[in-house]
């Protein structure tokens, strides 16, 4: 689980400052709604962070939305305790292979990883997927948790963030060329040029490259908007019918967030195993 601790650094560009000679920020509010973060994160704290950080490269608007970071750090922070709770109850079985009689920290990454290790199989291979899973795994977990998370009264999923999901498409998109490089050298980014790497065919060659560059470049943000624009949507639909306070109207709701969440996991895996199976296989060379 270290790979969490490099995701939730990527999401320091939802508060990057911008330059010095930007107007500096007045007392501003946290424009997030409500949840059980706003008790650490008042109004004081948002508008100290504020004046710290400035204002937002793009928008060039004063920082002041914090509540998707609080809720990553909540995420990371319950999915350590539960892998340190996994691994001390996998330490005392006397038979690591048998399963456990009750549901408990480990049965649940025992599934969760099982399934992800079927659906990497089919599309790289068994070898490569239990390479990829540490990288696979993390980010399954880390989604799978932040959108559940959203489920909950009180609080947010920091996956209906932009800077969140952009942070984790992003990491993909690293991962995708290092390992790329990492497996072909050099010759990784011959392929960005076409089938024809002939001195006759520079002008298809040039074409190629355009398009190989606007493909990989897209899929960051396409993995970014389609994992948050379901949770928004999922969240925000929820939230609506638990304001009407009348029992029972959310639970078809929660049950098709409950599906949207793990959903939108898999489909955020299986692009990604996809995109790297594509990275560093051998028909590369």
């Amino acid at each position: 689980m270290r790979l969490l601790l490099i995701i939730s650094l990527f999401l320091l560009p939802a508060v990057l400052p911008a330059a010095e000679h930007a107007p500096k920020c007045d007392a501003v509010k946290s424009s997030d709604h409500w949840s059980f973060a706003s008790f650490f994160m008042t109004d004081s704290a948002v508008n100290y962070l504020s004046q710290r950080l400035g204002r937002t490269f793009i928008e060039n608007e004063c920082v002041s939305k914090f509540m998707h970071v609080v809720m990553a750090l909540i995420v990371f922070a319950l999915a350590l305790t539960l892998t340190f709770l996994a691994v001390r109850r996998l330490r005392r079985k006397e038979d690591p292979l048998l399963p456990d009689e009750k549901f408990s920290p480990l049965s649940l990454f025992d599934m969760l990883f099982s399934a992800l290790i079927k659906l990497m199989s089919g599309v790289m291979g068994e070898e490569k997927a239990r390479y990829f899973m540490p990288l696979i795994g993390t980010l399954a977990v880390f989604i799978l948790f932040s959108n559940l998370l959203g489920m909950i009264p009180g609080f947010l999923p920091p996956t209906d963030n932009l800077n969140t999901t952009f942070a984790l498409g992003a990491t993909v998109f690293v991962a995708t060329h290092y390992y790329g490089v990492k497996t072909h050298g050099i010759g990784y980014f011959k392929h960005f040029l076409g089938p024809i790497i002939k001195w006759y065919a520079l002008p298809l060659m040039l074409i190629m490259f355009l398009i190989e560059m606007i493909s990989h470049l897209v899929r960051p943000c396409s993995l970014a908007i389609r994992l948050m624009g379901n949770i928004f949507g999922d969240h925000t639909v929820l939230g609506i019918f638990l304001g009407f306070a009348i029992p029972f109207i959310p639970l078809p709701i929660m049950a098709l967030g409950l599906l949207v969440a793990v959903v939108q996991t898999l489909v955020f895996c299986l692009l990604s195993t996809t995109y790297i199976a594509m990275a560093v296989e051998e028909g590369h060379e």
